[in-house]
């Protein structure tokens, strides 16, 4: 279900990405894993020339234009090579600052009004947690997602108005899989009280930390074990060593 999305995130991800080619802090991480900057900038510029065709077209007006303007202002201070050479790396930058706010919002666009568009966008959060998708899906289409990080666990729901009805049961099933841990829910959309597509990374991201690293991965562990679409209770107590907080 997943599999048509994987271009579209990794669109994001490389969004991402090229805003740190200045600083060179993180690497380009997909929900899959690791995979070369030169791949997921090229998929991304695939799927944002889909959604937008001009943007090759825009993209080489935008090194032209800013080269040009640093060559001319070269020859006003008499050194138009040494322009040349200084300002053709500032074009680069300008274009590809260009290119990650195209690629971004081209790449939600292309999801977006997809089923599992939520589990692609959650997938595709780079370091801290972990997304098992459609926990529960409903003949609808309706789904929950459920995410695992230092805010706990968050469950994300999109479809129609009764997917709160899976939400409500996801959480019971939480509740009395790993008691005590702080648990969120989010529904995507565009009402109240609801999360737009392209802002739930920001929103997950923003959620308070309420675990420690070790009762994080204790509950990562413990959900691990069932995976997605049903939820079995563990045999056995939470370990003592690891002390749930209380909501």
């Amino acid at each position: 279900m997943f599999n048509r999305k994987k271009n579209a995130a990794a669109a994001a991800a490389a969004a991402s990405s090229t805003k740190s080619y200045s600083s060179n802090k993180n690497k380009v991480v997909t929900p899959q894993g690791k995979e070369p900057r030169l791949k997921v900038v090229r998929e991304a510029y695939q799927v944002t020339k889909g959604v937008k065709p001009w943007i090759g077209a825009a993209l080489l007006a935008i090194f032209l234009v800013l080269w040009a303007v640093g060559i001319l202002l070269g020859f006003i201070g008499g050194h138009p090579v040494y322009a040349a050479f200084v300002s053709a790396p500032v074009a680069v930058l300008g274009s590809l600052f260009f290119f990650t706010k195209q690629a971004g919002t081209a790449a939600y666009s292309a999801i977006e009004d997809q089923a599992g568009a939520g589990a692609s966008v959650l997938m595709a959060i780079r370091k801290g947690w972990t997304t098992t998708p459609a926990v529960a899906v409903s003949k609808n289409q309706d789904m929950v997602h459920r995410s695992v990080g230092r805010a706990g666990i968050v469950l994300v729901g999109e479809g129609s108005s009764s997917v709160r009805t899976l939400l409500t049961e996801e959480r019971k099933k939480s509740e009395r899989f790993a008691p005590g841990v702080p648990i969120t829910e989010i529904v995507i959309g565009e009402s109240e009280g609801q999360v737009k597509l392209r802002k739930l990374q920001k929103h997950v991201r923003k959620l308070p930390k309420k675990l420690s690293p070790a009762q994080m991965t204790e509950v990562r562990n413990r959900l691990k074990a069932v995976g997605g679409l049903s939820l079995p209770i563990p045999k056995g107590p939470m370990p003592k060593n690891v002390k749930m907080p209380k909501r």
